[in-house]
């Protein structure tokens, strides 16, 4: 990695370096976006967070081995996406099946002002995120790493053992996948003329 360390790869160095404290930082700075992460992929909160805790395990255990050589964000969804792909692959989570209603909701005040809309966006919100989990996994993997962690492409390509070209041409499936799914819900009743409720709908981004 050329150029100055991103503070959280500074504090990796210190783990490294037998730094428990630092350690501790990190699960503070990452236990959130790697659970966010885990359970969007595998549409289970509970599994999960559990996925989550091993991914710290993980980083923890090869501590002594770590060099930075990208970004901190990309060294940690590069472990986080494996754990979940080798996740995906096991008979027992295939027999289990995809729990969509364990992912986390958006809360809703229905006093608010225009209460009907932001249930509409809810509810709009619940199907993306019921479609992103019937992707098969490799196009999941692409596009939450793209859309949600905001890594970049040769980083994606890195964390899927993979080249940019193919991630692209998984981005452009996915996409295509989700414009299919989500087509009955952008029609009627949570897309109306105008408020662009599709583009809000797909994840954003066009052809790379």
């Amino acid at each position: 990695m050329t150029g100055p360390l991103d503070p959280d790869a500074a504090l990796m160095c210190r783990v490294r370096d037998g730094d428990d404290e630092a350690f501790t930082r990190l699960f503070t700075n990452w236990r959130r976006p790697l659970v966010r992460f885990a359970v969007r992929f595998v549409g289970d909160q509970a599994r999960g967070e559990e996925l989550a805790q091993d991914v710290f395990l993980k980083i923890y255990r090869a501590r002594e081995r770590y060099e930075p050589r990208e970004r901190f964000a990309a060294y940690v969804f590069r472990i986080a996406t494996n754990h979940c792909l080798n996740e995906l692959r096991r008979v027992e989570h295939q027999r289990r099946g995809d729990n969509v209603e364990d992912l986390p909701g958006e809360p809703v005040d229905a006093t608010e002002p225009r209460a009907d809309a932001l249930l509409e966006a809810a509810q709009l919100a619940e199907h993306v995120r019921a479609a992103v989990v019937k992707l098969p996994p490799n196009q999941r993997a692409a596009l939450l790493l793209l859309r949600e962690e905001g890594l970049g492409y040769e980083e994606i390509a890195d964390a899927l053992s993979t080249s940019v070209a193919a991630v692209k041409s998984l981005l452009n499936r996915a996409r295509k996948a989700l414009v299919n799914e989500l087509a009955p819900f952008l029609e009627h009743p949570l897309a109306r003329p105008g408020e662009g409720a599709s583009e809000a709908a797909v994840p954003a981004g066009g052809t790379p």
